[in-house]
């Protein structure tokens, strides 16, 4: 478990710098000047200047950041932010985001190449070693939580998800016993119907490295969708006072290192495939035009564009700085709230 957990934090360690590196190369390759490469948000732990740069660690692990010379402010300078052209603000914006698609589309390319566990339709039969029905996730407070099934195990003598599915509803208010492989250990758990439980098909799947690099192109474009369509699916329930659909949790950085540990012990194929999921979701999110995320940043731009002149850069720092700490102060709620569902 240690090895996982340390595994998981500089993996999405690593997430974060790659991200900022995307706004770093980009605005060197631009000529623009980097005033800091920071981890986390200040306070500051520690700093090193290296040539312009002040490379920072910071006190709040709540992502990282790279100062753009003259983004924050119009700067008449040959290597200011501001005094690029648009297209040249744009790519330097959303290449932190482009970055979070490379990482993905590689770790994707190289789960295909080792053999992934993929889903796959009740209908899909050619070409498939060892189909299963999986648990991919677990109602909190659930007969089936409450009864300690958790996300990987496998529901055995089942082969097709709509076969649990029946089962299960033709036993709802039932106590049922179902057979649980774990690694290799098999058990029986017996709970109430219905389970609380995400099921999904899946089968070992591997191919050639050509083939891999395309099929983990397209596994990104598809994760992004499914990911985007989910949202939606929120979005809409909570927009209809239906509240959270059931199955679906809000966590932080607790709740992640929790999810790696569980995934982590399923094998390397699971543990890159979250770490996938993690990076389009950062993508996704901070593609949103929220002020302090880069999506806010693009949206300023685009004004500016159409208006045919920059915002007031003090109306951005200030809408910018209240949108900062309303993202850090939910964060650390969401954060403390994951700790006390622990303990």
């Amino acid at each position: 478990m240690i090895l996982i957990f340390i595994i998981a934090f500089i993996s999405l360690v690593g997430l974060i710098i790659l991200h900022e590196l995307g706004h770093f190369i980009s605005a060197k390759i631009f000529g623009v000047k980097v005033e800091e490469f920071g981890l986390g948000y200040p306070p500051r732990l520690f700093k090193k200047r290296i040539g312009e740069t002040i490379y920072s660690l910071n006190l709040l692990p709540f992502g990282g950041f790279v100062k753009i010379y003259g983004q924050e402010e119009s700067i008449e300078d040959a290597r200011s932010f501001s005094e690029r052209p648009f297209w040249q603000k744009a790519i330097i914006i959303l290449a932190g985001v482009i970055s979070f698609w490379i990482i993905t589309i590689i770790l994707l390319s190289i789960v295909m190449a080792i053999g992934a566990p993929t889903v796959v339709e009740d209908e899909e039969n050619q070409g498939l070693v060892n189909p299963k029905v999986q648990i991919v996730a677990v109602v909190s407070g659930s007969p089936a939580e409450e009864a300690g099934l958790k996300i990987g195990d496998t529901i055995v003598n089942f082969d097709k998800v709509k076969e649990v599915q029946e089962f299960s509803q033709a036993r709802k208010g039932q106590e049922i016993t179902l057979t649980i492989q774990r690694g290799r250990e098999v058990f029986d758990v017996s709970l109430v119907s219905p389970m609380g439980v995400g099921l999904a098909r899946t089968a070992l799947k591997s191919y050639p490295w050509h083939q891999a690099v395309l099929n983990g192109i397209l596994a990104t474009g598809q994760l992004t969708w499914l990911i985007i369509r989910s949202w939606g699916m929120v979005f809409s329930s909570l927009f209809q006072g239906q509240g959270m659909p059931a199955g679906v949790e809000i966590g932080g950085p607790v709740r992640i290192f929790e999810l790696f540990i569980d995934v982590g012990s399923l094998g390397a194929s699971y543990f890159l495939q979250f770490i996938a999921f993690i990076s389009i979701s950062l993508a996704l999110i901070n593609v949103l035009p929220i002020p302090a995320l880069d999506g806010g940043w693009l949206l300023f731009l685009i004004i500016g564009r159409l208006r045919k002149k920059p915002l007031d850069q003090k109306i951005v720092q200030n809408v910018t700085a209240v949108f900062f700490f309303v993202l850090v102060a939910l964060m650390i709620f969401i954060t403390i709230k994951d700790i006390m569902r622990i303990f």
